[in-house]
């Protein structure tokens, strides 16, 4: 096993470089601003009104009670006899999003939004002392209670980079405020739980135990190098320095799948009526596709069933494409595939969820026009160019007059189950998203 060594005295100058904005107990606060009957009282978001589902949001009242996010709402009620359930708005919580950023925008550039209720600053150098950098923040918080709601509160950490600037948000809620400077560091993370770092979760706390690290102290102890070692990887040297303080360049990243998933009313879970919802979710999927001016490769169907809520998916290869008819035709083709996987199940195999999902992502840049545009359109050859016209006219038209405007309709009619928007808390949807 390395051997411990105190950290070493040529690290570079570590300047207070970033500003993070976490906003608290965020879908609840901006239900309790819109409607005032709710404000001092404790309240949970619920996706559908059913104690069968989950809290997404609880209000700072409901937290006291230790009700949080991904609490049943039947335990939720037995907590708190006076809890208020009030059902999700995700549309409203984009709006509010966005005037939050406005707000931020008009103290300081967001350098990047991390979620619906998070974003993080860069500090300039003429605002990067402790005091104007935390003056800076209360006028941020000021501004969003002013100008955006008063029931609007952040807690917003200062530290020389962003992933200690996200810590410093979470150690004080709500409406805090807290700073790391370089002096700091790293002994006010020791009293911190390694499963508090972005990225450590329980295997990797595991592999860490397993060659000797228990905690923030045993891994910052280390050399560089041996935490890397400990880590599994480059990663872990790289923690290292961040832990210490120092500001390492963000690594690029790029989203490699576009995907939507729906929990089935009661009375429709099986295979047949889901067939149905599936289409639904591909054809939002392709939409979003188009926006981002990417094609897939792959097509991913996936569900879980409502006996023991095991997982089952399939999937298929796509021509590298970004038109709602390619992935509609291949989506049928697995839907086969879920009918047998539904037989050989107790009960026919009812359906809680099913998910569509686009993989192998890839920009679609310098697409050329097709060779083929110009032949009959019911020549095989020119289908892939008419189906994305059509299926860029059907964008522009759900654009302009809303949700189903023009849509696909399913092969064997009947009613779809009503898919609203739903926020996932690291992708913020597009408002356009809410009028597909």
């Amino acid at each position: 096993m390395p051997s411990a060594t105190r950290q070493p005295l040529d690290l570079p100058p570590r300047p207070l470089r970033w500003l993070f904005l976490d906003l608290n107990s965020y879908f609840a606060s901006v239900e309790q601003q819109l409607q005032p009957a709710l404000r001092g009282r404790p309240v949970i978001v619920a996706p559908v009104g059913s104690d069968t589902t989950v809290a997404i949001a609880a209000s700072i009242e409901a937290k006291r009670f230790g009700i949080s996010t991904g609490t049943p709402v039947w335990e939720a009620k037995q907590r708190c006899r006076e809890l208020i359930v009030t059902p999700a708005r995700h549309e409203k919580y984009v709006e509010f999003h966005e005037r939050i950023v406005a707000e931020v925008w008009r103290h300081i550039p967001v350098t990047r939004v991390c979620s619906i209720d998070e974003m993080a600053c860069r500090l300039l150098d003429n605002e990067n002392d402790r005091a104007s950098a935390e003056a800076l923040a209360r006028r941020i918080k000021a501004g969003i209670r002013a100008r955006v709601g008063d029931r609007l509160t952040c807690s917003v950490g200062i530290a020389p980079n962003r992933l200690l600037a996200k810590l410093a948000s979470d150690l004080q809620k709500p409406d805090g405020l807290v700073t790391f400077e370089a002096g700091d560091l790293p002994q006010a993370l020791y009293p911190l739980a390694l499963r508090e770092i972005a990225g450590i979760g329980a295997k990797m706390e595991g592999r860490l135990a397993r060659d000797g690290v228990n905690d923030i102290r045993q891994l910052c102890e280390r050399r560089p190098r041996d935490a890397g070692t400990a880590w599994g990887g480059t990663n872990g040297d790289r923690l290292w320095y961040l832990l210490h303080g120092v500001d390492l360049p963000e690594k690029a990243t790029m989203s490699r799948t576009i995907g939507h998933s729906h929990v089935l009313s009661p009375g429709r879970r099986g295979a047949d009526p889901a067939r149905l919802t599936a289409r639904r979710l591909a054809l939002k999927a392709a939409s979003r596709l188009r926006r981002k001016a990417c094609r897939a490769r792959l097509l991913v169907l996936h569900v879980k069933f409502e006996d023991d809520k095991s997982a089952w998916r399939t999937s298929c290869k796509l021509p590298a494409t970004q038109d709602s008819f390619v992935v509609l035709e291949r989506l049928e083709t697995l839907l086969p595939r879920l009918r047998d996987a539904c037989r050989g199940r107790p009960g026919g195999g009812q359906l809680r969820m099913i998910g569509v999902t686009l993989c192998e992502i890839e920009p679609a840049v310098g697409e050329q026009g097709s060779l083929f545009a110009a032949l009959d359109p019911d020549d095989p050859l020119a289908r892939e160019t008419r189906g994305l016209s059509l299926s860029r006219a059907m964008d522009r038209i759900n654009q302009r007059f809303g949700r189903h405007a023009v849509s696909v309709g399913p092969m064997n009619g009947g009613r779809l189950d009503r898919i609203g928007t739903k926020i996932a808390f690291g992708r913020i949807p597009d408002l356009d998203e809410f009028h597909e």
